[in-house]
C-alpha cells in the first residue's frame, strides 16, 4: 500500500515499496509513444525525438478509480532510480482523461490535466532489477482477457537511452519513478473491472500485481 509520508511540518508525500523499504518518489517521469503499434492505433505521429512528460508525486495510488467514461488504462513496465541509475522494476497504469488529451494536443497545450490529476499513476510494489533489462516482458489482463503486451525488443527507446536522456536536462532523484510507455490495447473501463498486471524476464515473474475498480 501506497502510504503518505509527512515531510516536517507541512508537506504530505505519496510513497512506493521497493523490496522491504517505502521509497519517496519526487516524481513520476512518463515516457510517451514508445511503441509503434500504439501509436498507430491511436492515429499519431512517430516523434523525432523522445517523449516525456512528469506525473507529480500526488498522483501515485495503489487504488485504480474510475472516474468518467472517457477514462483509459495504459500498462506500462515501470523503473525505480537510485543514484541515478534503474535499481528496481514494477508494473504501472498511467490513467488518462483522453477527451481532455485530445483537446489539448489540438491545441497544442500541455498535458497535465489530463496525465497529471490525482490518483492517475497507479503503481505495483517494486522489485530489484537482478535481470538483463533487455529479457523484460510485460503483460496487463483485463477481466482474464490478455489486453497488453510489451517487450523490450517493441520499445523504440530503451530504458537505459530514457534514464541518459532524461538527466540530459532533469535531474532524477532517489525513489523517482520511470514509466517506459505502452503498447497497444489501451481503452477505457468500467467499476468492478479486474486487472492483473504482471512483469517478466523469460518465464520468472518478477512482479505481480492486480487491482479491482473502485
Amino acid at each position: 500500500m501506497h502510504k503518505v509520508a509527512k515531510i516536517g511540518d507541512i508537506k504530505y508525500m505519496k510513497t512506493i515499496r521497493y523490496n522491504t523499504k517505502e521509497m519517496l518518489p519526487s516524481k513520476v517521469v512518463c515516457i510517451g509513444r514508445n511503441y509503434v503499434e500504439h501509436i498507430e492505433e491511436l492515429g499519431n505521429e512517430v516523434p523525432e525525438n523522445m517523449v516525456v512528460f512528469n506525473k507529480p508525486n500526488a498522483a501515485i495510488s495503489d487504488t485504480l478509480s474510475y472516474f468518467d467514461a472517457h477514462t483509459r488504462f495504459e500498462g506500462e513496465i515501470c523503473f525505480l532510480i537510485l543514484s541515478g541509475h534503474i535499481a528496481g522494476v514494477g508494473f504501472g497504469l498511467d490513467l488518462t482523461h483522453a477527451d481532455i488529451q485530445n483537446k489539448l494536443k489540438a491545441k497544442g497545450l500541455p498535458w497535465e490535466r489530463a496525465k497529471g490529476f490525482d490518483g492517475s499513476a497507479v503503481l505495483s510494489t517494486f522489485v530489484p532489477l537482478d535481470v538483463p533489462l533487455e529479457s523484460l516482458e510485460m503483460k496487463l489482463y483485463r477481466n482474464n482477457v490478455l489486453v497488453q503486451f510489451a517487450n523490450y525488443d517493441l520499445m523504440m527507446y530503451k530504458p537505459d537511452f530514457m534514464v541518459e536522456e532524461i538527466k540530459s536536462f532533469m535531474h532524477l532523484e532517489d525513489g523517482d519513478v520511470i514509466m517506459s510507455g505502452t503498447p497497444k490495447g489501451v481503452s477505457t473501463y468500467a467499476v468492478g473491472d479486474v486487472f492483473l498486471g504482471q512483469v517478466f524476464s523469460g518465464e520468472r515473474l518478477l512482479v505481480e500485481q492486480a487491482w479491482v475498480v473502485k
